[in-house]
């Protein structure tokens, strides 16, 4: 069981009351760690006595970041309910399924993405909606006000903090349960591999349904007692300027974003004394970006993160960053490593296999999915669907991926999610989707189309459209090229190598 020193924002409440935790970037909005107290136990009896909520239930959020946030995650630890961040950039198809998947009790959205949430089907199942905005307006009245003290609800330390979404090669999303404990041992990992306490200074720009977005800063900066600035929308001027004014001694984001930081006119006259180093994730960071910020003093650590698995797991210290490039690093304090061949044997030094993980931050499982978790979590080993491979040193370096995910600006997508859709046009008979290259968002889709019928009519700006009708504008194809046949290998499966090949020459 958790015990009451579990509940962080309390804590920091005695400690540092009129400490700043949280601001919002853009409106200068902010709360204290006194003020995130009152208003876990101003919700925590608000979500009660007007909704009914217990410990256990779920609340679904579909906004960008704001501070609200942090106030409901400060409630969700006090009273035990879930949090299940709904991914604002779906559509309304994507949304209803992981709707009826989580069955939240309360949905709270921004008015901006109303009509995608009112546009699921299942929102005409919710029990109970509250506007982000009706939200806010509570939050400020009460953030000041004494309150009666919500009592702490005991919870084991697998119960769900977190439901987090992320796509599987089925096509259709798993909710990976992100437990008490891992909240926790997460904070910890991180802690002792990075630069957290009491005097770290975040800009977050990581959406909210990510686990990077919540759990590589923003819980360990809550658990230590740490302050976050958080931007509604990746905007790398913006960065540039806050990294400065806020004096920022830590800031995350997945090189896309450093790319387009480092490109703006007023990087080269910038100045960052107090950023200890910035941390890559998602992709690999080239070698030339980590010169043009080392050139203005600012040192990277990449490493890897998986949402069912920390997410903070390997590190790759600043002083290694070009000798060990391509590296992700070691592992964290608390965190196994195991490589196995195909056979589930060892693999050797510098040889290529699977890579599984163990420890203390590993998730209890899928949200209601037990054959997916059986699959992933073998005598307590995730298996990661990465192939990896460790030099003599015990450094890591990602070889190729087992699933077929690409990244896309740092978003991950899965090709049989929108082959899915794809085969769902009533012209089309076959579909795959590969990765290719792209300047700007590091990886785009193209997907090779197979007609019912010769000489149907179908052009690419067709296909295009009907994945915008039920897709995420960041999963449709930037490119769709229409072929007689797929190729296929000896056991009839599509041959995505020779499909890349392809598009390689």
């Amino acid at each position: 069981m958790l015990q009451p020193q579990q509940d962080w924002i309390a804590k920091w409440a005695v400690y540092s009351p009129k400490k700043t935790a949280v601001k919002e970037a853009e409106s200068g909005r902010s709360y204290t760690y006194g003020q995130l107290d009152r208003l876990s136990d101003a919700l925590c009896h608000r979500l009660v006595a007007q909704y009914g909520l217990q410990k256990g239930d779920r609340i679904a959020l579909l906004a960008e970041n704001n501070i609200e946030y942090i106030a409901l995650f400060a409630a969700m630890q006090r009273m035990g309910c879930v949090l299940v961040p709904l991914n604002y950039r779906l559509a309304s198809a994507e949304i209803d399924y992981l709707l009826k998947d989580s069955e939240p009790v309360l949905a709270i959205c921004e008015s901006k993405f109303e009509a995608q949430l009112k546009g699921a089907k299942a929102f005409a199942q919710l029990l109970h909606y509250w506007p982000l905005e009706e939200v806010k307006a509570f939050c400020e009245r009460e953030k000041d006000q004494p309150q009666e003290r919500f009592p702490l609800q005991a919870v084991e330390e697998d119960d769900p903090a977190f439901i987090l979404y992320t796509s599987g090669t089925t096509g259709f999303p798993k909710g990976a349960i992100y437990s008490h404990k891992m909240l926790f041992w997460n904070s910890i990992n991180t802690a002792m591999s990075l630069i957290v306490n009491t005097e770290s200074r975040t800009i977050n720009v990581m959406p909210p349904f990510h686990t990077g977005g919540w759990n590589v800063l923003t819980t360990p900066f809550l658990h230590h007692g740490a302050y976050t600035v958080m931007m509604k929308k990746f905007d790398p001027a913006l960065v540039l300027q806050l990294l400065q004014e806020e004096a920022a001694t830590l800031f995350m984001g997945v090189p896309t974003m450093l790319k387009m930081i480092a490109d703006d006119p007023a990087f080269a006259e910038a100045n960052f004394p107090d950023l200890h180093y910035i941390i890559v994730g998602g992709e690999p960071m080239p070698i030339p970006l980590i010169e043009r910020w080392d050139a203005r003093g600012v040192a990277i650590r990449q490493g890897y993160g998986m949402t069912e698995v920390g997410p903070n797991l390997t590190s790759l210290h600043q002083d290694d960053a070009i000798r060990k490039k391509g590296s992700i690093g070691r592992p964290n304090f608390y965190v196994q490593t195991h490589i196995v061949d195909e056979k589930g044997e060892e693999a050797p030094v510098n040889t290529a296999g699977e890579l599984l993980l163990k420890g203390p931050m590993v998730t209890p499982g899928y949200w209601r999915n037990d054959a997916a978790t059986a699959k992933a979590i073998v005598d307590g080993w995730f298996h990661t669907g990465d192939m990896v491979k460790a030099d003599e040193g015990g450094y890591l370096f990602v070889v190729d991926r087992i699933k077929n995910m690409y990244i896309s600006g740092g978003e991950n997508v899965y090709p049989a999610e929108v082959e899915r859709v794809l085969l769902n046009h009533e012209a089309v008979s076959e579909a795959a989707v590969i990765g290719v290259p792209d300047k700007k968002w590091g990886e785009s889709g193209c997907a090779f189309v197979v007609l019912h019928a010769a000489g149907q009519t179908l052009s690419p700006k067709d296909v295009q459209a009907h994945c915008k009708a039920h897709l995420a504008k960041f999963k449709v194809p930037r490119d769709v090229i229409f072929v007689p046949e797929l190729p296929k290998n000896d056991t009839g499966k599509i041959n995505r190598s020779a499909l890349k090949e392809r598009q390689s020459k």
